[in-house]
C-alpha cells in the first residue's frame, strides 16, 4: 500500500500549459441535486472549478434549477434534459459525476443505471449514485474496460457489499471489492483508502474530524472529477484528489478550528492546498 504524501501529489500534478485555454483543462459534467438538496451540486461543481477544470456543466431537476443558477457563478447549471440529450452531453465530456444530492426514486434510479451502462468517459459515482448501483451491483460489469470510481463511506459500502461491510481489514475489503467489480474504490474515512482493480492501493495522510460534516463528500467527488477530466492517470488523479481534499480541510482547521469549519471552507482552501504543494 502506497502512503500518499505531498511529494506524491506534487509529482502527480502537471504544470498548467501556458498556451492552454478552457478546453485544454477538461470539460466535465455533473448530474446531481433534488428538492431539499441544492447544496450538494453547488459544492461538487465549485470543487471541480477550484481544482482546475476548464468547463463544468451541471444538470439538476427543473424544480431547483433557479436556485443553482444563483448559487453557481463559474459552472453552468441547466435543467436535466431528456435522456438521449443527457447521455450525448455526458459522452461529449472528459469525465462525469453522478450522485451528489440526487435523491432516490424509481425513475431516478433507472436513469442512473442506464447512464452507468452507457456513459463512455471516466465516471465517478457518489452518494445516491452509489445507492442506486448497490441494488443492481451487476451493472458494474457493463463498465469493465471503462474507468469507474465509487466513493462510499462505511454505510454506503455496507450497502454495496449486501451487508458484509468492512471487517477488521479496511484495505483488504477495499481491494477485494475493486478487484471483483473492476472499479476504483475510494473508501472514505480516517486514512481514506483508494483501491484499484489490479490490487494496488493508496492510503491518505491528510484530513481531520472537522471534515465530518454533510457536504464534505460532495467536495471530494468534484475534486476527483476535475483531476480525471484534466487527463491525469487514475492512479495519480484519485489519490491526489483525496490528499488535496484532506489538506484543504487541515488548512481550514488551522485557521478556523475543527468545530466551526464547513465544507464551504474546504472549497475556499483548495487553491492554497494545491499551490503550497506545488511550490
Amino acid at each position: 500500500m502506497v502512503e500518499v504524501t505531498a511529494g506524491f501529489v506534487r509529482d502527480s500534478l502537471p504544470r498548467r500549459d501556458p498556451e492552454g485555454h478552457k478546453g485544454t483543462f477538461g470539460k466535465v459534467h455533473i448530474l446531481a441535486g433534488a428538492v431539499g438538496f441544492t447544496g450538494a451540486p453547488a459544492l461538487a461543481s465549485q470543487a471541480a472549478v477550484r481544482t482546475g477544470s476548464g468547463l463544468v456543466s451541471l444538470s439538476v431537476p427543473a424544480d431547483i434549477w433557479p436556485v443553482l443558477a444563483v448559487k453557481c457563478l463559474e459552472s453552468m447549471p441547466a435543467p436535466v434534459p431528456p435522456f438521449p440529450a443527457l447521455l450525448e452531453k455526458m459522452n461529449g465530456c472528459d469525465a462525469v459525476l453522478i450522485g451528489p444530492g440526487l435523491g432516490r426514486s424509481r425513475k431516478t434510479d433507472v436513469r442512473t443505471l442506464r447512464l452507468v451502462e452507457r456513459v463512455q468517459p471516466p465516471l465517478v459515482l457518489d452518494a445516491d449514485g452509489i445507492n442506486a448501483v448497490s441494488e443492481h451491483i451487476d451493472v458494474l460489469d457493463a463498465r469493465r474496460g471503462r474507468l469507474t470510481v465509487l466513493t462510499p463511506h462505511d454505510g454506503e459500502f455496507l450497502r454495496l457489499t449486501r451487508g458484509k461491510g468492512i471487517g477488521p481489514d479496511r484495505e483488504g475489503a477495499a481491494v477485494a471489492f475493486a478487484r471483483q467489480y473492476g472499479c476504483v474504490l475510494v473508501l472514505k474515512g480516517h486514512r481514506t483508502i483508494t483501491a484499484f482493480p489490479d490490487g494496488d492501493s493508496f492510503v491518505n495522510t491528510t484530513g481531520n474530524p472537522g471534515m465530518a460534516k454533510g457536504g464534505s463528500g460532495d467536495v471530494l467527488a468534484g475534486m476527483i472529477l476535475s483531476l480525471l477530466g484534466q487527463g491525469l492517470p487514475p492512479k495519480q488523479a484519485v489519490p491526489a484528489a483525496v490528499w488535496l481534499h484532506g489538506r484543504a480541510g487541515d488548512l481550514a482547521a488551522e485557521e478556523l478550528g475543527e468545530y466551526g469549519m464547513t465544507p464551504g471552507d474546504l472549497l475556499d482552501r483548495i487553491p492554497a492546498a494545491i499551490q503550497r504543494c506545488m511550490d
